[in-house]
């Protein structure tokens, strides 16, 4: 992918698995355990429970042997149900199997000449053209996806699976092969496609798309929820500006919550999001007041924003409102990230800056107790002496 450092390094290491590739940002053993880590890591920051399998580990340590020489078995039934759906050329030279190179670990789309049930083996043609027998179990193959997808299916009883709207064909033709091995294909769901800003496809080798990440640094997690949660078979624009939306949305949909009957509750999303059981709303600050105020104070001080939030509702402090606490941070970065590397200011004219002195100097002149009302006609004033069209 041209989304990662290291190009020239990750280009030494093309056609090998991805636990065989080093780690282009140099946190873990290979790229394949960066990957592994990532996803991990997004399972554990959600409450995922959940077994961690391995592919390499799989491959390697047996687990998947015994489905392997099943589809070594099935080689033939298996190949006629991919090989329709090839072009002519790769027709003619398909298998399931990709030989693991033993001299270089490079995963080879070889040519299988031979299959060897009894000796549980593959005979391949090499890159230099010599005639290579190598067994199918241990990690000397790999199988193509499709076979591969099956395979999993069927070697670790996979019941649920979910994809996406392009894999509908696969999924139709790796269930057969899953049924071929013996197997029962798994339930599936099938969501829709997520599309960037400009509606394209996201593409993880271009990474045109926003992360779970990247969402997260600007946004709580029940708000990415909510948007995971909303028209699952639509396709859905997966960018920045669809964080404030949501945010505010999951608050609208926290309040209503406690004035609903039963029936209303479980179709509102924050049922589902918070397993039936969602806290209780902190109050009527949204977000979009919230990046508004980071805005127009142009400070990214929580103390200085808490100032103004405590005017607005004397109750909320950080401690009595830690889900608007966090808001707070997170409008702040929000703002700091896309609001304020935009900004543009220009000089007053005059007539501006004369109008300006005024409106400091009058509130300067107002008692410390003003209310909001007063301070608002005082300004209303100063416009009106001063000759604004508007």
């Amino acid at each position: 992918p041209d989304n990662v450092p290291e190009q020239d390094m990750m280009a030494e290491h093309l056609g090998k698995p991805l636990t065989s590739v080093p780690d282009p940002f140099g946190t873990h053993d290979s790229f394949g355990a960066h990957n592994n880590a990532r996803l991990q890591a997004f399972l554990d920051a959600f409450g995922f429970d959940y077994e961690f399998k391995s592919a390499t580990e799989c491959y390697t340590s047996g687990q998947f042997d015994e489905t392997l020489l099943q589809i070594l078995e099935r080689h033939d039934a298996i190949t006629g149900v991919i090989k329709p759906t090839l072009g002519e050329e790769r027709r003619e030279t398909y298998s399931p199997f990709l030989p693991v190179c033993g001299k270089t670990g490079r995963v080879l789309l070889a040519k299988i000449v031979e299959t060897k049930p009894d000796a549980g083996t593959v005979v391949y043609e090499d890159e230099d053209g010599s005639l290579v027998e190598t067994p199918v179990t241990g990690g000397h193959c790999k199988l193509q996806w499709k076979a591969d997808w099956a395979m999993r299916w069927t070697a670790l009883s996979v019941d649920y699976e979910m994809s996406g709207k392009d894999l509908i064909d696969s999924v139709r033709l790796s269930g057969r092969i899953c049924q071929i091995l013996g197997g029962e294909p798994p339930e599936g769901f099938t969501y829709e496609l997520f599309l960037d800003e400009n509606g394209e496809k996201i593409s993880k080798s271009r990474g045109n798309g926003l992360s779970v990440e990247e969402w997260l640094e600007y946004a709580t997690p029940e708000s990415l929820a909510l948007y995971m949660y909303n028209s699952p078979k639509k396709a859905k624009r997966l960018y920045f500006d669809a964080i404030p939306r949501h945010v505010d949305d999951y608050l609208t949909h926290l309040e209503k919550y406690g004035d609903q009957d039963e029936a209303a509750r479980l179709e509102n999303p924050v049922w589902h999001i918070h397993d039936g059981s969602p806290p209780d709303p902190e109050g009527h600050v949204t977000f979009g007041l919230l990046l508004n105020l980071v805005s127009v104070c142009n400070s990214e001080d929580p103390a200085v924003l808490w100032g103004f939030i405590t005017r607005y509702a004397p109750d909320a402090t950080p401690e009595t409102a830690p889900i608007l606490d966090k808001l707070v941070g997170y409008a702040i970065a929000y703002y700091r990230d896309f609001v304020k590397p935009n900004k543009s200011y220009r000089a007053p004219t005059d007539m501006e800056r004369a109008a300006l002195d005024d409106l400091v100097a009058a509130l300067n002149a107002l008692r410390a107790d003003a209310d909001a009302e007063t301070i608002q006609t005082e300004v209303y004033e100063v416009g009106k002496r001063h000759d604004f069209e508007n």
